[in-house]
């Protein structure tokens, strides 16, 4: 068996690879991040795009020292052997450059896939325990009420087991992170109010002494503040809608922001009136001293992984411009 887990790594900026990026700009965009100075790079699965497995094989072949996180796969799409299988034989092939990010995936989605299950909070429990047994070449656990391994080990393991962050919201479902995983993926907007309230959900004595705790944000930087807050705005249209509650509940204008959300005619309306000191907090956009103070906060509340969503068109531009905004290691 393996003898350890990949050590969490401390304030690590990453960059998301955009799901509807061409796929002819894919391998570019991947090699300039790298050339730039980002410590990883995400890709997600979202249903009817690429998928996760095969974008993550791609990026590390095609890089060198970029770590490659899945944000998310979810539980209810793959069986959890064989999803075992594909992740250690990434990390054998790739070792200590590869994070995994398992979630309930969006309802809706997953309903129309069939694969929505009666309880996702028991689901994503027993997945997530046993995929971290297989990947490390230990037995796969007692069969449960959905995942059934018992008994089953890998031939293949690799030698670095790479780190599995649950992706979700709600409360109960992060304190089940505390207990089987080994952190936290929190999706955007990823305020430092909402890590730190994440952070207390895993509860007391989480199973990793050193949780990865990795957060995404939109992100757009520019000399002239104005210009990038405005490419941030449109990511920031559904913040106002219930289902980011667990997002926004946590920050001190969180009642202003629904009374805000509850006058304006539609989403758009909302995003483009929004408060700058609002949208500040909410993303990572400004000039480029700006969004470095923004990825320090963030790190400083806890995120051991601050992951920044360009926003706006060309992504290969906006790559360059927030490699401005990262720190100086020198």
């Amino acid at each position: 068996m393996s003898e350890s887990r990949t050590p969490s790594a401390r304030r690590r900026v990453g960059v998301m690879l955009p799901l509807d990026l061409p796929v002819g700009e894919v391998l570019p965009y991947v090699r300039r991040a790298e050339e730039l100075g980002f410590d990883q790079v995400w890709v997600v699965e979202d249903l009817g795009w690429r998928g996760g497995v095969a974008q993550a094989a791609t990026v590390l072949a095609a890089t060198t020292n970029l770590t490659v996180g899945i944000g998310i796969m979810p539980a209810g799409a793959r069986n959890v052997c064989f999803a075992a299988m594909e992740l250690a034989t990434l990390a054998q092939l790739h070792p200590g450059r590869l994070i995994a990010g398992i979630g309930h995936g969006m309802p809706g989605w997953m309903r129309r896939a069939g694969s929505w299950p009666a309880s996702p909070l028991t689901l994503i429990k027993e997945y997530a325990s046993a995929l971290r047994l297989l990947v490390a070449g230990e037995p796969g656990p007692a069969n449960g009420r959905y995942v059934r391994c018992e008994g089953v080990v890998l031939t293949e393991i690799p030698d670095i087991v790479p780190p599995v962050v649950l992706g979700v919201r709600g409360p109960k479902s992060q304190a089940v992170a505390g207990e089987v995983a080994d952190g936290l993926l929190l999706a955007e907007p990823a305020a430092p109010a909402y890590i730190t309230n994440s952070l207390r959900n895993l509860g007391p004595a989480p199973s990793v002494n050193s949780p990865e705790i990795v957060v995404y944000d939109a992100a757009a930087v520019d000399e002239d503040e104005e210009a990038a807050l405005a490419r941030v705005r449109t990511v920031l249209e559904s913040v106002g809608e219930p289902q980011w509650a667990a997002h926004i509940d946590p920050l001190p204008f969180a009642a202003e922001l629904r009374a805000h959300r509850a006058a304006c005619p539609d989403a758009r309306h909302f995003a483009r009136t929004l408060p700058a000191d609002w949208v500040r907090e909410l993303s990572i956009a400004g000039t480029p001293a700006r969004a470095r103070s923004a990825i320090d906060a963030r790190h400083a509340a806890g995120a051991t992984s601050v992951v920044l969503a360009p926003a706006g068109p060309a992504p290969l531009t906006a790559l360059d411009a927030l490699a401005r905004a990262l720190p100086d290691r020198h």
